[in-house]
């Protein structure tokens, strides 16, 4: 069920200090860099491809580096797309606007 390919945009907003935030964040997406999953980075979230079963293995990954960078507390903002008829790509959505 979970085999095809999805995308999901997370935000993480951890509870650090304010000069901090951006550090934490800057842990949670080399989470994602170094899972090997397809993503952009964009302003307010970053958006991966891949498996569902893959890509909320990632999520639980960047929270937990949060909290090991010293956030107390994560508020995490998840959206899915899912297909049951195949795969979701980043580029059917935004490959036209890209440069």
């Amino acid at each position: 069920m979970h085999d095809h390919i999805i995308n999901l945009a997370l935000q993480i907003l951890p509870q650090v200090a304010a000069d901090k935030v951006y550090a934490v964040v800057d842990e949670a997406i080399a989470v994602i860099h170094n899972s090997g999953v397809k993503y952009r980075v964009c302003p307010f979230e970053t958006v991966m491809e891949g498996t569902y079963d893959q890509l909320m293995e990632v999520v639980k990954q960047a929270q937990e580096v949060c909290f090991k960078a010293g956030a107390g507390q994560v508020l995490v903002f998840i959206k899915i797309q899912n297909n049951s008829g195949g795969d979701v790509s980043i580029e059917d959505k935004t490959g036209k606007y890209d440069e």
